[in-house]
């Protein structure tokens, strides 16, 4: 019984912790201050007000009102960005569901399209994954919408907030593409329908624009253009989001950026490892999955599997270290692992690979930030961004180490502790 309401009560205290507060003014002083921008500062402060990064440095002092908390001894991160996800988002449905994409018999229906359909108009505030991000040192997201080969737009958010509109820190930063088809119940039927019909949808966007050029220079005597929400939201998305796991994906991918002149970011990118040349020489970003390729549970133990597979599997967690030796941009993302501790156990599979310690902090804070356009504002303690920070006890990957608070837009969070666990051959207090 006690355990029950000590439970409730910890949960009320995180419920009125949320609606708390405006952004208030603080000094973490003598902290270790990993900015990320710049050198490691060993012993330095940060001031936060007015939900911005005021100033960085040593022998700060606090502004008028400010908490002044004693970070001896912990270490100050910039808060952490899944770089592509659904957190916050309500539960994705397939083609045909909620965002009303259906079967069709052709092209000219533009199945499996949504492309106007915004994730910042989607987000759930009281979705329970946003806690479970931000008590795990997440404090930004960038969630697309699911489930179409023309998905939507997706918006960069906040961890934290009473109304969706407070979480938006960018509204549309990209289209989210898959190559999905349509289970046999229409077209696109197969992979290479779903790459004609990507390929399709772009070259009609294109002469789109090109006739609403036309006819705002003529518009006596000409027809106007029929309006097309699917190719006014593939115009919107000046960034697109392809999926590319494997090399052969990679080489596709890359080669259709090229032939339609997308500014393209890679997602998937387990494997490559094995394509770090080109995809130096196309300048194109990757996103690389932290759910690493595994055997099924299920799989027959007796069943040989091909080498191919077997390889992917041991070397996808080579691909981040492979990247960062050529130079390419990449960020890490969840792909629908939610529990935090299970994406830092991830991100050390990389590290363990190669993968050296700084640039693994880099891809889960400044360069997700730099590839959607938005690296002015969060990914980095430096003065004038959003003051979304994580302090923690120790290295942010060593597994023992705790998160002591999370700072968004500069309101300060306490992840709630965890319940011990039960004593062998006793139940649960009552």
């Amino acid at each position: 019984m006690r355990r029950t309401v000590c439970r409730l009560a910890l949960l009320a205290m995180a419920v009125n912790g949320m609606r708390a507060q405006a952004p208030g003014r603080y000094l973490l002083r003598d902290a270790r201050i990993v900015r990320v921008s710049g050198p490691v500062l060993e012993r330095g402060s940060v001031v936060i007000r007015n939900g911005l990064i005021e100033a960085v440095g040593a022998n700060l002092t606090p502004p008028p009102g400010a908490w002044v908390i004693d970070c001896n001894g912990l270490t100050v991160y910039p808060g952490l960005i899944d770089a592509l996800s659904t957190w916050g988002l309500p539960s994705q449905s397939g083609a045909g569901g909620r965002n009303g994409a259906s079967p069709a018999a052709g092209p000219e229906d533009r199945p499996l399209t949504v492309s106007w359909v915004k994730a910042a108009d989607q987000i759930a505030p009281s979705e329970r994954a946003i806690q479970t991000a931000r008590d795990g040192g997440y404090t930004t997201a960038v969630v697309f919408p699911r489930g179409n080969i023309f998905s939507g737009q997706g918006a960069v958010i906040n961890m934290a907030g009473e109304r969706a509109g407070q979480m938006v820190v960018a509204d549309s930063v990209g289209q989210f593409l898959t190559l999905r088809t349509s289970g046999g119940r229409g077209y696109p039927a197969s992979l290479l329908g779903s790459i004609a019909y990507v390929r399709q949808i772009y070259l009609d966007a294109e002469h789109y624009k090109t006739a609403k050029a036309i006819y705002e220079k003529h518009q006596e005597g000409l027809p106007r253009p029929a309006y097309d929400r699917a190719l006014e939201g593939v115009l919107d998305s000046s960034l697109v989001l392809l999926p590319a796991e494997t090399a052969i994906e990679i080489e596709r991918m890359t080669a259709l950026a090229s032939e339609l002149k997308l500014k393209a970011v890679l997602y998937g990118g387990h494997e490559a490892w094995r394509e770090t040349e080109l995809l130096q020489q196309s300048h194109t970003p990757v996103l690389v999955s932290l759910k690493y390729p595994e055997r099924a549970r299920d799989a027959d133990p007796a069943l040989d599997e091909p080498v191919r597979v077997l390889r992917l599997r041991e070397n996808a967690p080579a691909a981040p270290g492979a990247l960062a030796k050529a130079g390419v941009p990449f960020a890490f993302y969840s792909d629908g692992v939610n529990n935090p501790r299970d994406l830092m156990r991830a991100v050390k599979k990389a590290i363990d690979a190669g993968l050296a310690p700084a640039d693994a902090i880099r891809a889960l804070t400044l360069t997700p930030a730099e590839i959607y356009g938005i690296g002015k504002r969060i990914g980095s303690i430096d003065p004038g961004k959003i003051a979304n920070l994580v302090v923690t006890d120790g290295d942010l990957f060593n597994p023992e180490t705790k998160i002591k608070y999370t700072f968004v837009d500069g309101n300060k969070f306490e992840p709630l502790p965890e319940e011990p666990p039960a004593r062998p051959g006793r139940g649960p207090s009552r």
